[in-house]
């Protein structure tokens, strides 16, 4: 009988581990998660209380340049007419301290209350419109303010405002009933047609002509078919051009804009000298308080060409954070239309962009001689209250929608805890 004898474990030789190859540029890498600026950005702009900031940062940027600019344009146009150089610059900042509690009103007011002054606001501006084209004072050829005792104001600047109140709720009350031309056009356009043309009848081409794009804004907004936006159009020229044939002062204005040199001491005078003030303030501009063209050269220097001085003592970097600012405000409000599910909010918020982007876009193509001369303010900047209440009213709208949205609500409550928690905390 044999035994069987243990096997021996056999140790087989260690083999040397492969060598990893070194990286190069074929060699997949880890994804790496890099921020890029575009990115920070984006995700900024993804914030819930990104619209509210971007209004409430731009419209306090241009309120303040508007007041230093006022002070420095009105200066010596202020020292000749009362012997004080902060008269009109005082006026303004009552306007200010006026129009900040009116716009946080409007910010903090609901939808309802909104909605249901819409008919009482435009009712009375029809009225006041109505008692400025017969009873109106003139200044400028245009008889587009109206004396309530000592106070004089311009209905038509009110009467923006409460259009675009009145066609939003309207609009929203037939949301549902827009794809009908009936439904669209009655009974917004023949009473946003009626108001433009108690301003005409005042002689007030420029305001007219906002109000006509307020108009369009509206139905553009709403779905209009696109042939009413053609015979809007062709409305639109023959009436300017049968308003022009019937004045010879706006004709003279609208055919010199291309070239005011050709008429330089008559209607020339006012662009020709805005187009001074632009060149000489290159790119930095000449300072504040430097302009030369407000010495006299320049009429309306703190009010309808305020850009013109803005240009000489800020040059373009000045001009060009302005516009920057305009659009901000037109951004966020685009914003507000496209992500709210209210109609109102939709159709108000698109109304007061056109209002103001388009006023800004006429003020700053007169001052730059694309456009002729129409007597038209730059919102927030120029001098005037009548301009500057509905201007920071309709812009405590915009605060306040932007603050109604749904993540932006939820943000807003949740800091206010956190705040209430610190304070008690504290105690």
């Amino acid at each position: 009988m044999t035994t069987a004898t243990p096997e021996r474990s056999v140790r087989l030789p260690r083999l040397p581990r492969p060598s990893r190859p070194a990286p190069t540029a074929h060699t997949a890498q880890p994804a790496v998660r890099r921020t890029t600026w575009l990115g920070s950005l984006r995700e900024a702009l993804d914030r819930p209380l990104t619209t509210y900031y971007l209004l409430l940062g731009a419209s306090a940027l241009l309120l303040t340049i508007g007041l230093v600019m006022v002070l420095s344009a009105s200066s010596v146009f202020s020292y000749r007419a009362t012997g004080d150089s902060y008269t009109i610059v005082r006026r303004q900042l009552v306007w200010v301290v006026v129009g900040l509690p009116c716009a946080w009103v409007a910010s903090r007011v609901s939808h309802r209350w909104i909605r249901r002054l819409a008919y009482p606001a435009f009712s009375v501006s029809l009225v006041l419109l109505l008692l400025t084209a017969f009873m109106g004072v003139e200044r400028n050829g245009n008889t587009n303010w109206l004396a309530l005792g000592p106070l004089v104001i311009q209905p038509s600047e009110i009467a923006k405002l409460s259009l675009v109140v009145w066609a939003a709720h309207i609009y929203a009350n037939k949301d549902r009933r827009l794809r009908s031309l009936h439904q669209v056009m009655v009974p917004v356009v023949p009473g946003m047609l009626l108001a433009t043309g108690l301003v005409i009848v005042g002689r007030d081409l420029g305001t007219a002509l906002i109000m006509f794009a307020i108009l369009i804004g509206m139905l553009w907004v709403v779905g209009a078919p696109a042939r009413l936006f053609v015979l809007s159009s062709m409305l639109i020229g023959v009436l300017v051009l049968a308003l022009a044939a019937t004045d010879t002062e706006r004709l003279a204005r609208i055919t010199t804009f291309v070239d005011p040199f050709q008429d330089f001491h008559g209607t020339g005078w006012q662009p020709a000298h805005g187009l001074y003030a632009m060149s000489s303030g290159g790119i930095f501009g000449q300072g504040i308080g430097a302009s030369q063209q407000k010495w006299g050269a320049l009429p309306e220097a703190h009010t309808d060409f305020i850009f013109a001085v803005l240009g000489e003592e800020l040059g373009l970097v000045g001009t060009l954070l302005v516009i920057v600012l305009f659009l901000t405000i037109a951004f966020s409000a685009l914003r507000i239309a496209r992500h709210t599910e209210d109609p109102f909010v939709r159709y108000a918020s698109f109304g007061v962009i056109v209002w103001l982007i388009g006023q800004m876009i006429i003020n700053v193509g007169m001052v730059l001689a694309l456009l002729p001369v129409i007597g038209i303010p730059l919102p927030l900047v120029s001098y005037g209250g009548s301009s500057l209440l509905p201007t920071l009213a309709a812009l405590g709208l915009l605060v306040g929608f932007a603050r109604r949205e749904p993540a932006a609500a939820r943000a807003l409550a949740q800091r206010k805890k956190l705040r209430s928690a610190g304070l008690s905390a504290r105690r």
